[in-house]
């Protein structure tokens, strides 16, 4: 690390981290460097990439490491839970550096601390966590910022942190407060672009930050919500039973691909069971054709409603 810069520690996903690379996304702990969960920190990879990669294949993944090459961007290494190594391409954006660094580092920096990774939005609703998950494109964050818009608050965004209680109740963990919407999105809402930050350069992707918007405390799971896009005209709720709870989490589980190299199968079927026997799952189908963000909002809080 170099010893020049002066580091300060960020909070996001339960942990403290201190890097290299700037995240103004996270919250500022202190400028002390006691008490440091995940050090990020510049280092050439390329040699090792060239030694490990494989012809056409992005990651390289062992028992402890994950290696991977986003072209004309970086090559990242996650080690131990603990450390992560940037190698930036020349002329790489910041902001896509720090895309990568919030998104695939840390799921897989989640899965090596064995901390449950779910690909969605998590809302905190009368002291509880609720978590809408999906495909990419499936509107979890639009859905998630209709919640907002209702006076309730963001858990995560994205990457969705799921520990065990000693109890045995799964707890959600504050990621950090931003959420990420589409143009059309902010159109629906009445909110304008040029106040946000495009995620990428040219792209129509914007970071929201929802600071006043965001809830700081762990909370128990209490539900989950899955939101796909259909052909149906009309919006369909369904509770998912028996063992297809186990597929639905396996499939939303961020970077689930990182799961049998990385030695976790036992680990994540243990985890995953312990969620579906205690927390009640839906699958949420809504138009592919119509703006439904609200009206799923209302149907998500009616069901949280009849459920208590």
């Amino acid at each position: 690390m170099a010893t020049t810069l002066k580091m300060i520690i960020n909070k996001a996903f339960g942990l403290n981290i201190i890097s290299e690379v700037p995240l103004p996304e996270l919250s500022i702990v202190s400028d002390s460097i006691d008490n440091v969960d995940i050090v990020i920190e510049y280092r050439d990879l390329f040699d090792l990439w060239e030694q490990s990669s494989k012809p056409n294949r992005y990651f390289s993944v062992k028992k402890n490491s994950v290696l991977f090459h986003v072209p004309n961007v970086a090559i990242y290494l996650i080690e131990n839970g603990k450390n992560i190594y940037v190698s930036p391409s020349i002329g790489a954006h910041e902001d896509q550096i720090r895309l990568y660094l919030l998104g695939t580092c840390m799921g897989a920096i989640l899965l090596q601390r064995k901390i449950l990774p779910l690909h969605g939005s998590a809302i905190a609703i009368n002291g509880k966590a609720y978590a809408i998950v999906g495909d990419s494109g499936a509107g979890k964050s639009t859905l998630a910022s209709s919640l907002l818009n209702k006076g309730y608050q963001l858990l995560s965004d994205d990457v969705i942190p799921v520990t065990i209680s000693q109890k045995g109740f799964p707890i959600v963990t504050p990621a950090y407060p931003q959420q990420k919407l589409w143009q059309e999105s902010l159109d629906a809402f009445g909110m304008t672009s040029t106040d946000y930050r495009p995620i990428i350069e040219r792209e129509s992707k914007f970071a929201i930050p929802v600071s006043s918007k965001f809830s700081t405390e762990a909370l128990p799971l209490a539900g989950v919500f899955e939101l796909i896009k259909t052909n149906h005209d009309e919006i369909i709720i369904d509770p998912i039973l028996k063992l297809e709870r186990l597929h639905t989490l396996f499939y939303h589980t961020y970077r689930n691909f990182f799961i049998s190299d990385l030695g976790l199968r036992e680990w994540h079927f243990q985890i995953t069971a312990g969620i579906a026997n205690n927390v009640p799952i839906y699958r949420l189908q809504r138009p592919i054709d119509s703006f439904s963000a609200n009206d799923l909002a209302s149907l998500i809080l009616n069901t949280i409603k009849k459920g208590e």
